[in-house]
């Protein structure tokens, strides 16, 4: 158990957006503080994220031990595209969680990483030691890991700024009218805790899409897609409100009789950065794992997957396009 007390300079700032700025974690994270009662504002427990703070306030916040995610064994190996002292690139594979949670007994990449025993920084806690960002579980592709706390506190700087990203690949079930920019704010959905949605109070999101390869007698298209912003589900939440959805995806709408896609079929495929500590520009590619390409290639021919899967010319027609 241990508690950080800090000082608020600010008149009237919230809450939740005073420690997102001093703890620099994602603003989940201290709202879960909150709503388990662990912030207090001038001795005095404060569960309301949106409190207004004065200039001296004082804001104590205790950090409990995490109870520790047991698991018998790894029993799976993640594909590393980039590694330093640093940062550490992976390809995720689908079906892996990225951390634990309550209701996660299967071993994470987390684990994975500890099980290798890579260096890993300690601001997100223990139990997500490393992470600065996350991909759901169904979801592949690049994923970059923090080795030290300097390199986190950078990278998450960057997430802010975009100056750190990802571009996907998606199939989705019917092609897009045209190259789109959907610029909808995303919350949880109030009919089911377990998806979100685009709701009025939700947080600012933007997402870019583009046509790369269309089958038209089934009615299949390989989309690139770009984040300007980091909410959970947003991808397959964003192409939910232009009424198209993501192979695989069953949460938001997919339906089909006669396929049993088993994931989202959904890959970050193209991650950039600038290094931490040398200020290079880096740029990674994660290839596809067989059970996307095994969908593309029912779909359409080699030969335009080559051409059309080229890094370059993915990210030269999403940043044309807008």
């Amino acid at each position: 158990m241990q508690t950080k007390i800090f000082v608020c300079v600010k008149q009237n700032i919230r809450l939740d957006h005073f420690l997102t700025a001093e703890l620099n974690v994602s603003r989940s994270r201290i709202t879960d503080l909150i709503k388990s009662a662990l912030v207090s504002v001038n001795g005095v427990t404060q569960t309301k994220a949106g409190w207004k703070l004065n200039m001296y306030d004082k804001v104590h916040v205790l950090f409990l031990e995490p109870k520790p995610h047991e698991i018998s064994s790894v029993d799976f190996d993640i594909p590393i595209i980039f590694e330093d002292e640093d940062i550490l690139v992976i390809n995720k594979p689908p079906h892996i969680t990225v951390h634990s949670a309550p209701s996660v007994k299967e071993p994470t990449v987390v684990d994975w990483l500890k099980s290798k025993n890579i260096s890993l920084s300690s601001l997100s806690g223990k139990e997500r030691s490393g992470i600065v960002h996350r991909i759901d579980k169904e979801t592949s592709g690049a994923l970059i890991v923090a080795k030290n706390n300097a390199a986190h506190t950078n990278l998450a700087k960057q997430l802010e700024n975009r100056t750190l990203g990802r571009y996907y690949l998606a199939l989705i079930d019917y092609p897009l009218k045209n190259d789109t920019i959907v610029d909808k704010p995303i919350g949880r959905n109030p009919k089911n805790r377990l998806k979100m949605a685009v709701v009025q109070n939700g947080r600012a999101a933007k997402s870019a899409f583009c046509s790369l390869l269309t089958n038209e007698p089934e009615q299949v298209e390989l989309i690139g897609a770009k984040l300007y912003t980091g909410r959970t589900h947003q991808i397959r939440v964003h192409l939910n409100a232009l009424g198209r959805h993501i192979l695989g995806d069953n949460l938001y709408g997919f339906k089909s009789q006669k396929d049993k896609i088993i994931r989202v079929m959904l890959h970050a495929y193209y991650l950039y950065l600038i290094h931490p500590k040398s200020g290079e520009k880096i740029m990674v590619s994660a290839p596809l794992y067989d059970d996307f390409k095994e969908q593309l290639f029912r779909f359409f021919t080699k030969e335009n997957i080559h051409e059309t899967l080229s890094a370059d010319a993915i990210i030269l027609r999403l940043n044309s396009a807008f």
